[in-house]
Order: C-alpha cells, then structure tokens, then sequence
C-alpha cells in the first residue's frame, strides 16, 4: 500500500492534468466501489447511478490529500474521496494520448484502456481518468461538500499532518506521553501523526536512534524529541523525492519514487548498519517485517 509521501507525489502529479477539466460522463462497472468504504462491501445500485449522474458537467477545481486520501473538489462544491488501497491506480489519458498514471503497475495499463481491471471511467472534456484495481479494495465515495465528509467523520480518527502548522514539538511529547505499546505500533495506528506507514516508521526510527519496538513509556524527552525531529526529516525528503515505491506503486508519470535509494534499514535486515557496519536485525512487530540496528538504535 502507497505510504503519505507516494500519495502526495501522485496528487502533485494529477493537478496539473485535472484542474480545470470538466466531466462530461461517469461509467461504474463495480457498483461496490462506489457503495462504501468497507473491508465487506454491498453493491448498491442506487450508488452507482447517483455516481454516474452527480457529477456530470461539473469542473474539478483542485486536488487535495488527508492521510492516505485524495480529495477531489469541483467548481459545484461537490467532493470526490478516493482510496487507492494496495491495488488501484489512476490513469489520466488525455485526447493528445499523453498518458499519465499512479498507482499499482498493472500490465494492460501500458497497452490497453480500458482493460480487463477498469472500474470506473471518467469521460473528461480534454481526455479520461481511469481507476483500475486489481483486488478491488479501493474505493471512490461522493459527498455533496466538504462539510458532509467531515460530518461523516472519516478522518476523525486520524492524527496531524507532518506539515501541519498544529505539529508542534510539544504537541508531538505531550500525545507520546499518553501511548501505551510499543513505538511502530503507536506510529502505525496514525492518532498522533499520519504519513508512519512501514517504511517510513523504519527510517524514522533509526533516523532517530531508537529501537521500534521499546515500549513508548520508556522514551525520555530527548528521545521523543529526535523522534520528531526525524520525522519533520524524513517524510518532506521522501515526498521530494517522489516516495520510495520498492514493490507496486507508481508515481503519476509512471516511474518509480527515487527515496528507496536512500532507505538506511528498510528491506535491508541482515546486511550492513550504514553508520557502524553490523548486521542488521529483522524482526516481526504487528505482523509487519521490521529492521533496525542494535548497536545504533537503542
């Protein structure tokens, strides 16, 4: 699954070929995504046809991004929420056959649109956006403003931005100060920042010179405190650097994130600490494959 940072490079990608096209026809062919957000999904007819309907002649105005979620704004006021999950994509073909696409690498998106796993088309007015998704985790939910989204409260669960202006070093000690459990897993459930995804808890982590798995309780303040700094390091360089994609994902232009090249411990257990050259160590922790050094990280 795409972490913030490959997110973020896709929405940065997408804007400039959206903005300001206007749709001129919606075509669902898997009612369930569109019906819910849900592991289980019921496919709901009346969704499909509300989402082929409600958004025809309207204008996309920007793209914007909470957590692991773009959010598709048009001129009406209108939204479009969209979770890529582990296998959607996007792909953007204009009328010129510029092709632009993000996501999960699916063979026929090279050669072929739409194909075998495409779900959803938007007839745009200077080309189409499609959304392909393999396994069909995915999903792509409509709401009449922004205010129904945040009355649903979807992202009531989620913490702050790495770039937000309310991620203050004292906000960051002080939520800390309250977890329980073990640092990756207080990072993973994102109430306090979002963005710590498996790859980016790793770095960050040794960025910061702690184990990920000692338990939060027994971080003192200067800990905490190069935790977030590494944080506030580590997550603007990988969006910079168009995210790390070392399995599936793509960036909007097809290529993959340039950051993998500069991953210190993630993926790499069992070869050399990059400071002081002793085998790294890889172990489990919520089921997520997980490395750090011992000599280094404490």
């Amino acid at each position: 699954m795409p972490e913030l940072p490959e997110v973020e490079s896709l929405r940065r990608g997408l804007v400039p070929c959206l903005k300001g096209n206007k749709i001129v026809s919606v075509q669902v062919l898997r009612a369930k995504l569109v019906s819910g957000k849900g592991t289980v999904r019921e496919s709901l007819d009346f969704k499909r046809a509300e989402f082929e309907a409600v958004f025809l002649g309207d204008e996309v105005l920007n793209i914007e991004r909470r957590a692991k979620n773009l959010i598709f704004e048009f001129k009406s006021g209108k939204v479009l929420l969209v979770h890529l999950k582990m296998t959607g994509q996007l792909v953007y073909k204009s009328k010129e056959n510029i092709i632009v696409k993000g996501g999960h690498p699916i063979q026929d998106s090279n050669s072929k649109l739409p194909n075998k796993h495409t779900y959803i088309i938007f007839e745009l007015k200077n080309g189409f956006l499609y959304y392909n998704d393999v396994r069909m985790f995915g999903y792509l939910l409509y709401y009449p403003d922004k205010l129904a989204l945040d009355l649903e409260g979807h992202f009531s669960e989620l913490g702050l931005e790495p770039d937000s202006v309310a991620f203050t070093e004292q906000f960051f000690i002080c939520a800390m100060q309250k977890k329980s459990g073990k640092l990756k897993s207080v990072f993973l459930n994102q109430e306090i920042v979002v963005g710590l995804g498996n790859i980016y808890c790793d770095e960050v982590c040794f960025e910061a010179g702690v184990r990920p798995d000692r338990v939060v309780k027994t971080l003192g303040i200067l800990k905490l405190k190069k935790l977030y700094s590494a944080i506030l390091k580590i997550i603007p360089m990988a969006i910079d650097m168009g995210g790390s994609s070392v399995a599936n994902y793509l960036l909007v232009d097809g290529s993959k994130g340039n950051y993998a090249h500069y991953h210190k411990v993630y993926l790499k257990g069992g070869k050399p600490c990059y400071i002081c050259g002793r085998e790294l160590t890889k172990i489990k922790l919520n089921s997520r494959t997980t490395v750090y050094c011992e000599n280094c990280q404490k």
